[in-house]
């Protein structure tokens, strides 16, 4: 069950893909149901994707406590959710919420003192009791008592039925934990069963061992027609007034950005392995310590899904555990990725990786920058050298444009800015050399200097006299100003519009509970702030660090007047390109990184934005990556400030009538708008409480680490926004994957891959994955089953020649008059450099059907859809050029013609 708040949805696929893979290669068995009944809250992207999986139902459990309730007493648990707006009925799902009683068996037993249904007990880890004597273990069912069970039983389900527009109620029977003794569970059970359906006419219940495809084949064999549910998604949760379970979007920060890391690393490692190996291997790389390496990311980034490990709700041990796993996975692919690069023998065989950091040597150093996106990149390369004076040659020896400054870390170090031009899934290479200076009439131009202008710490006292003294910060799409008298951002002027946006940004904390005695508290889960959020600073200071490409903002904000360390800093850049072409992009882009921490305990600090647009207070955020959600603020009686924070997995975003900001993220935060015109994303939380639960778990989340989180800006109107967002987060998650060597000689005789023709798709479709996946199962079902049987499942080699192709259009239909339409895409032409294709074939999302032989049940809804089966998808292609609609994800096995 991964979450369904904090994940990106291509990690989502990459893990169901995962999963159903493993157990289809071995088990020849497809999963139809799914059972996501703990994930805190549930996006309306989840049941889009388990439908374009092949699912037939879907089943969730936890969303808002009121809507539950009312949803219940109105028996409107059980609906079709069409969870894409775009593709609607196409691949909406029957889906079940369960009741109030959630996954669990209930508990209460009115004849006795113990738990009902749980002979068992309640398990005990790591160590079972010497005497064999579990904790709440149920009394054992004997003739005395069995008149008495079944009357709870029955009451319980015919309590259950009044919920259910059908006579087919589904009881589940255990809770976490449960069935480590399952004999004696089901000695206990088989007994009541028999009981209960010997007297089903008295009792007017009849009970049977179920699973969950037993209970939707009923319901759907009923002629029932469902109500459709739309888009929107049950996010956020909450279980009682003070409990919104809205702090787990920012709990771990660190660890969501480690999982996002890894996951773009793996992106990358896969599109450049299957390059390398297509059309013909292009060295001595062992292809089976390859695909070892990326299966071992694909593992922990899928594991990191989990609903208790992004989330930031486990203890410090499995955290680390989740950090240990990532961290060795990244290093796998990385030297993989070293080896395809330099096209050197395998690790061990007396060739060290690259470094991490090209530091000072003789003759220097040369990058190498992948860039694993299916479009041309225009964008900044940003390294730390050790020499102020340095030059920056291409391929060919042609200068590069690049800019060098001091390091806001290492007093030692120096940042190098290198711009970079990278089409589609290829490769460029540079040269850096440390030099005295610029060597006019030479090829080598010396990087140019940035020079850096300070303004004095400002106190936070003073804030109401500035305005009167603004300094400019511009490049060819954007004007910051700055207050001199402050040091903070004034207003942005967006020269496409030609407006003028009053914007200021600052950093604030939300004080919270930690002692039960006092009242509600915030933990890894919830967030429960006392008040609203109160300023966290009384000083800021700021440096304006001018260069011909870049120019940097810092702001270092101190939390009192006299302090030496800064707790908050704000790198803000803008890039000096022209606004057309690839470069496009980058100049339409504010990038912000942040320093944040260490915090203060029970504290919750969050960046507000705080601009003139006139919003009305309406938030705008993403489920998963995959697509909006409007988010109206809600006035409730109780916890208002909680329950009005959503997940930002991607990008959030307030508007007016002429206007909108964008933030766009490479991790997950809890993003909320507290006031008009605001956006405010909590950046990192440090709590401790005394609730009994959380102390016996370690889910204090006393986090004393310091966090660097990235935001994004993008200012302008709606449609320049629009066909914006999307690539631009896209190139945030998956940036330039680069790697360093030692230069042997004065010249840049790169020994890295051959120039490959570059992969382009066209801008509104995104090339999710194409990789290598190594399954061995035969594409035919009947014939992989056959060979399952023969027991010849687990011989075959890993498979090197079945290339997977995932592509999703970006854009929801309507939203942009070009982008939104359809766009047939070639695959022929678009994967030439891989070689010439020999067959195609489209498969079901996650690969283990084929679409030509998949057919879904279709439900009986109030819109008229007939019941029965229905073919997915409406348009299937075996053939090389495809056309893709609005929102839709294509899944495809490609066969090269081996060379």
């Amino acid at each position: 069950m991964h979450d369904e708040a904090v994940t990106h949805f291509d990690d989502q696929i990459l893990q169901l893909t995962e999963g159903h893979s493993f157990l289809y290669e071995t088990f020849g068995i497809r999963p139809q149901f799914s059972w996501h009944v703990d994930p805190f809250g549930a996006s309306a992207t989840t049941p889009t994707l388990f439908a374009l999986a092949g699912f037939n139902a879907h089943l969730i459990s936890r969303i808002d406590y009121n809507l539950k309730e009312a949803r219940q007493a109105a028996q409107e648990l059980q609906f079709v959710w069409q969870g894409s707006p775009s593709l609607s009925a196409q691949q909406q799902i029957f889906t079940h919420i369960m009741d109030q009683y959630s996954y669990c068996t209930p508990s209460h037993l009115p004849f006795s003192n113990r738990s009902g249904f749980y002979w068992n007990g309640v398990a005990v880890f790591p160590e079972p009791p010497a005497d064999g004597v579990y904790p709440n273990m149920s009394e054992p069912v004997t003739p005395a008592n069995i008149g008495l069970y079944a009357e709870a039983l029955v009451a319980n389900v015919k309590q259950r039925a009044a919920w259910f527009r059908t006579p087919h109620v589904l009881w589940p029977w255990g809770c976490d934990k449960q069935f480590f003794n399952a004999s004696v569970q089901f000695a206990n059970m088989d007994r009541l069963l028999d009981h209960v359906n010997s007297h089903a006419a008295s009792l007017g219940v009849s009970v049977q061992y179920a699973t969950l495809g037993d209970y939707f084949r009923a319901l759907h064999a009923l002629n029932v027609t469902w109500r459709i549910r739309d888009h929107h998604d049950f996010l956020p949760y909450s279980t009682e007034p003070f409990q919104a379970w809205t702090g787990f979007y920012t709990s771990r920060s660190a660890l969501k950005g480690l999982a996002r890391r890894a996951s773009a690393l793996l992106y990358a490692g896969e599109s450049m392995f299957a390059r390398y190996m297509w059309p013909a291997p292009l060295g001595p790389l062992d292809p089976a310590w390859a695909l070892q390496q990326l299966r071992q990311l694909r593992w922990a980034v899928s594991e990191v899904q989990h609903h208790d490990a992004v989330t930031g709700t486990e203890s410090p041990k499995v955290r680390d555990m989740y950090e240990e796993h990532l961290a060795s996975g990244m290093l796998g692919v990385r030297k993989l990725m070293a080896s395809i690069v330099l096209d050197g023998p395998q690790p061990g065989a007396g060739r060290a990786a690259p470094a991490a950091d090209p530091g000072a040597g003789p003759a220097g150093h040369f990058v190498t920058a992948y860039n694993p996106l299916a479009w041309t990149v225009t964008t900044i390369i940003t390294l730390t050298v050790a020499f102020p004076g340095v030059s920056v040659t291409d391929e060919l020896g042609h200068s590069v444009p690049a800019q060098i400054q001091s390091s806001t870390e290492t007093p030692s170090a120096y940042i190098l800015h290198i711009l970079a031009t990278i089409p589609g899934l290829s490769y460029r290479h540079y040269g850096i050399r440390p030099t005295a200076g610029t060597r006019q009439g030479t090829q080598e131009a010396a990087a140019t200097m940035a020079s850096t202008l300070r303004f004095g710490r400002r106190l936070r006292r003073h804030a109401s006299l500035g305005g009167r003294r603004l300094v400019p910060v511009l490049n060819d799409c954007y004007t910051v100003l700055l207050d001199q008298d402050t040091n903070l951002m004034h207003s942005v002027r967006e020269r496409q519009s030609n407006r003028t946006v009053h914007m200021t940004q600052e950093f604030l904390e939300y004080h919270v509970n930690g002692d039960v005695k006092q009242g509600p508290i915030s933990d890894n889960y919830m967030f429960t702030p006392k008040d609203g959020a109160a300023p966290a600073w009384e000083a800021v200071e700021m440096e304006i660090v001018a260069g011909k490409l870049v120019t940097e903002i810092r702001q270092y904000f101190y939390r009192n007047v006299t302090t030496r360390d800064y707790t908050y800093a704000i790198y803000s850049r803008l890039a000096h390109v022209p606004p057309g072409g690839d470069a496009e992009l980058l100049c339409r882009r504010i990038e912000q990184q942040y320093h944040v921490g260490p915090l203060e305990l029970n504290r919750e600090a969050v960046l507000r934005t705080s601009t003139d647009l006139n919003s009305r207070q309406v938030l705008y955020s993403d489920n998963n990556g995959y697509q909006m959600q409007r988010r109206p603020y809600l006035a409730y009686e109780n916890n208002s400030i909680a329950r009005n924070y959503y997940p930002m997995v991607q990008s959030a975003f307030v508007e007016d009538g002429r206007s909108r900001l964008v933030l766009l993220s490479e991790r997950a935060h809890g993003v909320s708008s507290q006031g008009n015109g605001q956006v405010e994303v909590m950046l990192h939380r440090r709590l401790w409480n005394n609730l009994d639960w959380d102390l016996g778990y370690n889910l204090t989340l006393n986090d004393t680490s310091v966090v660097h989180p990235v935001l994004w800006l993008l200012l302008g109107p709606w449609s320049a926004t629009t066909a914006l967002r999307q690539r631009s987060g896209l190139a945030l998650q998956h940036r330039p994957v680069v790697l360093f060597g030692e230069l042997a000689g004065t010249t840049l005789n790169h020994p890295g891959p051959q120039k490959h023709e570059a992969v382009t798709l066209p801008p509104n479709v995104h090339l999710q994955i194409l990789s290598i996946p190594g399954w061995n199962y035969s594409s035919n079902h009947t014939e992989h089953v056959q060979n399952l049987q023969k027991g010849h499942g687990g011989e075959a080699q890993a498979d090197l020649h079945r290339v997977l192709l995932r592509l999703h259009h970006l854009y929801e239909a309507g939203e942009d008059p070009v982008l939104s339409q359809p766009v047939t895409v070639d695959l022929e032409a678009v994967l030439r450099g891989l070689g010439p294709i020999a067959a195609v074939e489209e498969r079901s999302l996650t690969g283990t059907w084929d679409v030509s032989t998949l057919r879904r049940w279709s439900w009986g809804t109030e819109t008229g859809h007939c019941r029965g089966r229905s073919t997915f998808p409406s348009r299937s292609s075996q053939g090389p050029t495809i056309t893709i609609h609005p929102k839709e994800i294509r899944t495809f096995f490609i066969h090269f013609q081996q060379q």
